[in-house]
């Protein structure tokens, strides 16, 4: 079907719907690529590792080098513990709703630009079979307009429209693989900051109780 052709040439074949299919296939890509490395970023320190030293410096009395610490570290759990850590010598329910509201903060900051993937993850498949169903209609009215000769286009033209189809297909299912590892990711995240919260919680509230 598709012998000795170049890949522009089948690309002109899906026509403009081919083109968007393109840009959305683009789009994920560089989605997929910035959010890799903004969570590797934020996943350079283990929450154990991060709580073991906190816990050390807030039990020496070490409340600005704990600050400093978290501010240093580039993870959602850093900046959590740092909101709570600031307000220590206040009662438990103001420094967990300082914690809960920057864990919203983080998350927000988490799940940033996946929406976009998951838009092209459930949509790309449809464009695929608009630009088909339009392959179709003109090939259909070929017959219409080229009489017994038109057949001959319409058998032609249908498994060229199809390619869009598997164009979709094809930007759909990496966009879809993409964003459920991202709320997978996310996910690990937010237990992080939450098991931090929790942990920093009975540490600097004790002496208050």
């Amino acid at each position: 079907m598709f012998e000795g052709k170049a890949l522009l040439e089948i690309i002109l074949m899906g026509g403009v719907t081919m083109y968007v299919l393109i840009l959305c296939s683009i789009i994920s890509l560089a989605v997929l690529i910035e959010r890799l490395v903004y969570y590797r970023r934020k996943s350079s320190v283990k929450r154990q590792e991060f709580m073991t030293v906190v816990k050390k410096e807030i039990k020496n009395g070490n409340i600005t080098r704990v600050l400093e610490f978290c501010k240093k570290t580039e993870t959602p759990f850093a900046q959590v513990a740092y909101a709570g850590i600031n307000l220590y010598g206040h009662n438990e329910r103001t420094i967990l709703q300082a914690m809960e509201r920057e864990i919203t903060i983080e998350t927000i900051q988490l799940e940033r630009f996946t929406g976009v993937v998951a838009t092209i993850g459930s949509t790309a498949v449809y464009i695929g079979l608009l630009g088909t169903v339009l392959g179709i209609m003109k090939a259909f009215h070929n017959i219409a307009s080229g009489g017994p000769s038109g057949m001959h286009s319409v058998i032609g033209g249908i498994p060229e429209a199809l390619v869009c189809t598997a164009t979709g297909l094809l930007v759909a299912i990496p966009a879809v693989i993409s964003y459920n590892f991202f709320i997978r990711k996310i996910d690990n995240f937010v237990v992080d900051m939450e098991l931090c919260a929790s942990e920093l919680v009975d540490i600097l509230c004790v002496d208050i109780k």
